[in-house]
């Protein structure tokens, strides 16, 4: 249709569809900020709104106070292994000292120094009691180390249980609460979407069109941007389902739109000749000649042979010639091209020249 308008024309419309598009990216955004908000008229879920809290909260402070304990079991069995250390190497030491000192002794063969041998033998004995005494102070903080990890552990299992039967629940309510967020979004598009079909088949052609394509433009990205990918799955079926819904109702409407176009084809290629040519739009006549489409029936005609004034196919007049001046021309056309002639003035279509 470019071709049959004015250059002027052709730049008022390229401005009008960018106030279209202005329009609905506009839309858009408003449409987007709003949808986006839906979600926080229903409340923020967490675990802690499913846990049995009383039992949560016993089992937790029974983590809390087992950490603290394995902390101070921790700390208490570095103490411990640090004093064993020193008594192991004051009981080293002293047992390689005697060692040396009974060496000296049997080389000389002193018996005075029995009572010496004696001394040194309790002590050695009291150094190697202090080592046992150390060791056992490590394995007793080892012990209750260890029953300290164990009741961590135990109150950790115990929070797991309580925490992943929370956790069903949380699904459960996150499922609910994401279908009434689905069904606030349904709610918002839907109308945009009947609105915006209303307006395509009653007004995409009126004098604001351009506000009406751009309302269209927005109805269809709210409906397959924000909705769409919303839509729950459940495996998948029900968007397969709802896909082929929608592929049924309009493909039907798409079906029962074709047989109505077809019979009112028929219809109008009933009409005389005369009648159909002026109940064509002038642009629309002209806009699908220079695709070398019927006007009448829109199917293909060689339009550059100079013997075709007819259309093949329905019957209508494509050219006709001009009274005064006798020249081949449009049928359609307004006036001659050769003497400037009003097309009233035209002879009927002819099968040939003159």
């Amino acid at each position: 249709m470019s071709k049959a308008l004015r250059l002027s024309e052709k730049w008022f419309q390229r401005g009008l569809w960018l106030v279209a598009l202005v329009f609905a990216g506009f839309l858009i955004g408003l449409g987007g900020s709003v949808v986006g908000d839906l979600p926080q008229v229903e409340q923020t879920l967490s675990l802690e709104d499913f846990i049995d809290k009383p039992a949560a909260a016993q089992v937790r402070a029974t983590i809390a106070s087992g950490h603290k304990a394995e902390e101070a079991a921790d700390t208490a069995l570095e103490q411990a292994q640090l004093k064993h250390q020193t008594a192991r190497a004051n009981s080293s030491a002293a047992r390689e000292t005697f060692d040396n000192w009974l060496a000296t002794r049997g080389a000389t063969g002193r018996a005075d120094q029995d009572p010496e041998v004696i001394k040194r033998t309790k002590a050695l004995d009291a150094l190697a009691a202090a080592e046992r005494k150390a060791q056992s102070a490590i394995e007793q903080q080892e012990q209750v180390l260890l029953d300290a990890r164990q009741s961590v552990q135990a109150a950790q299992t115990q929070l797991n249980t309580l925490e992943r039967a929370a956790d069903s629940g949380l699904q459960q309510a996150q499922r609910a609460q994401e279908l009434r967020v689905f069904g606030y979004r349904l709610a918002l598009t839907l109308p945009l979407l009947a609105i915006a079909g209303w307006l395509f088949a009653k007004k995409r052609k009126s004098t604001y069109w351009p506000f009406v394509w751009g309302f269209i433009y927005f109805a269809l990205f709210a409906f397959f941007v924000e909705l769409v990918p919303y839509l729950p799955s459940y495996g998948g079926y029900v968007r397969y389902v709802v896909g082929i819904v929608l592929t049924v109702l309009v493909g039907r409407q798409a079906i029962v739109a074709l047989n109505r176009y077809l019979e009112k084809q028929k219809l109008a290629e009933a009409l005389p000749d005369a009648q159909r040519r002026e109940e064509l739009s002038y642009d629309v006549a002209l806009a699908r000649l220079a695709k070398s489409v019927c006007p009448g029936c829109e199917r293909q005609v060689d339009l550059k042979n100079d013997h075709i004034d007819f259309c093949p196919h329905c019957g209508i007049g494509l050219f006709d010639h001009c009274v005064p001046c006798h020249t081949r021309k449009s049928a359609f056309a307004k006036f001659c091209h050769a003497c400037g002639t009003s097309a009233t003035q035209s002879a009927p279509a002819v099968a040939q020249s003159p």
